[in-house]
């Protein structure tokens, strides 16, 4: 079952920390960075590479959680006749990095940053990711500046991408977005937001892609400790992505016009596995005519209705996994789409925290102007491929260990203990129950076949932090 990303901080008690410790050392984490690759994030985060163009009069802004600092994307929308104009710019790590030197290379071995309840392992060094490279208010910054004109449908018009200096004047999370916009006290270019967001949303359905609104569940530091909760989606979180969707797909018609880059794809969904969703959507009793199409059925379920969210998490485990696929020379791959997208798509809006938007920025702005990537990015398209493969399964194995661990810690001292759940998954009398509070998801066996998105009481036989499994029974 997928799990959010460890996105907290905190100061565990020794035995946790202990845990984690272990944890890291079993996976095979990185540990510090180098010196020289610290003396050179030092000496560039003093001397960047700075672009020609000045876009510091745009009023930017960012939308993350709270407290980060390392801040990729900074937003500003206004009207544009009948339309609207995005402007969005993406983190220029490559003013700071030197293809083959030391952060480069230390870059390539890292791949993506990784996330534990105790702190992060970051991609770059923080004098960098939270300093000089980072989007943060009131800072001056090379920038990727996408400019992308909508119709007044929210149709791409038009789209620039070029490199600019830039100045963020505010740092937003969601939950203070959503408030002003939900009271009215949003200003315009903050406002717009729902209005953009909400037609794009349209021009998602209308194209067939579809987006899973499943609670996500988090870890949530605590008295030295930490705690587990669910997280439901805000509209905000919504709209905000829909700016980075469209934004990867600017980036991926560029490079598909242009004959180099790198995708990120996704096979449309297997027949079987939609059949084996019409039997689940049976199972628990959702209502799926046969002339309403998948895509149709998940945006008119609500998350926060148990045979709903089962419904969702089923969904969840058979789209099966994207992947990266480079392309050079106008020799286009077979597969270019994205399934859950449904348009070609690629990742180009998070360089401080993943490799590959680092080249697939660059080989957007060359295109855009024309020219051919520079050679550095071509000749690595296939290392990077790979790379990202690989650091992906690894931050998919931080992510769950770290969840699997707090679950078993939290709960060890109650093994016995009844508590109220849903079951989610079910196979052959084993599957996944969600645990109303604490908000821990796990194992569940002897389940019947009729439990299937029911609420019901489970008893816990097993919580051990040495294996980091938790385990369920019906009560």
């Amino acid at each position: 079952m997928p799990r959010c990303p460890v996105h907290v901080t905190g100061a565990p008690e020794a035995p946790m920390r202990s845990a984690l410790d272990a944890l890291r050392t079993r996976l095979a984490v990185p540990g510090p960075f180098p010196p020289e690759v610290l003396a050179e994030a030092d000496r560039v985060a003093r001397d960047p590479a700075l672009p020609v163009h000045d876009a510091t009069d745009v009023p930017l802004f960012t939308i993350d959680p709270p407290g980060s600092l390392d801040l990729d994307q900074a937003l500003h929308l206004s009207r544009q006749g009948a339309g609207y104009r995005v402007r969005y710019a993406i983190a220029d790590v490559a003013a700071f990095v030197v293809p083959g030197g030391p952060l480069d290379r230390e870059a390539r071995q890292r791949v993506l940053t990784l996330y534990f309840p105790d702190g992060r392992v970051p991609l770059h060094p923080p004098v960098l990711s939270e300093g000089a490279a980072s989007l943060l208010p009131g800072q001056t910054r090379p920038a990727v500046l996408w400019t992308i004109d909508l119709d007044a449908d929210g149709r791409t018009r038009s789209v620039d991408v070029r490199r600019a200096l830039v100045r963020s004047r505010a740092r937003l999370d969601y939950a203070g977005v959503q408030q002003q916009i939900d009271t009215g006290t949003a200003e315009e270019p903050l406002a717009l937001l729902k209005t953009v967001g909400q037609l794009l949303q349209a021009r998602e359905a209308e194209r067939g892609g579809v987006s899973l609104r499943v609670p996500e569940q988090e870890i949530v530091p605590r008295d030295h400790t930490y705690e587990l909760a669910y997280r439901a989606p805000l509209a905000t979180d919504g709209w905000n992505a829909q700016i980075s969707l469209l934004t990867g797909m600017a980036a991926a018609q560029l490079m598909l016009a242009h004959g180099t880059g790198v995708l990120r794809t996704l096979p449309p969904t297997p027949t079987g596995a939609v059949d084996r969703l019409r039997r689940t959507a049976f199972a628990l009793h959702i209502d799926w005519p046969h002339h309403v199409s998948y895509a149709q059925l998940v945006r008119s379920l609500d998350p926060h209705l148990p045979r709903h969210a089962a419904f969702l998490q089923a969904c969840a485990t058979v789209m099966g996994h994207a992947e990266y696929t480079v392309f050079r020379d106008g020799n286009l791959p077979e597969l270019t789409t994205h399934a859950a997208v449904a348009a070609p798509y690629t990742h180009c809006t998070a360089p401080l925290r993943r490799l590959v938007d680092r080249w697939t920025s660059e080989i957007a702005v060359a295109a855009c102007a024309g020219k051919e990537p520079p050679e550095w990015a071509r000749a690595a398209l296939d290392v990077v491929h790979d790379r990202m493969a690989e650091g992906g399964r690894l931050a998919s194995k931080v992510d769950r260990a770290c969840i699997d661990l707090v679950e078993a810690v939290v709960l060890q001292d109650q093994v016995g203990a009844v508590f109220q759940g849903c079951v989610v998954e079910l196979d052959d009398h084993r599957g996944t129950v969600q645990v109303e509070s604490p908000a821990v998801i796990g194992e569940i066996r002897g389940a019947g076949p009729g439990s299937l998105g029911e609420r019901l009481p489970v008893r816990l036989t097993q919580a051990d932090p040495q294996a980091a499994k938790v385990s369920f029974e019906p009560a």
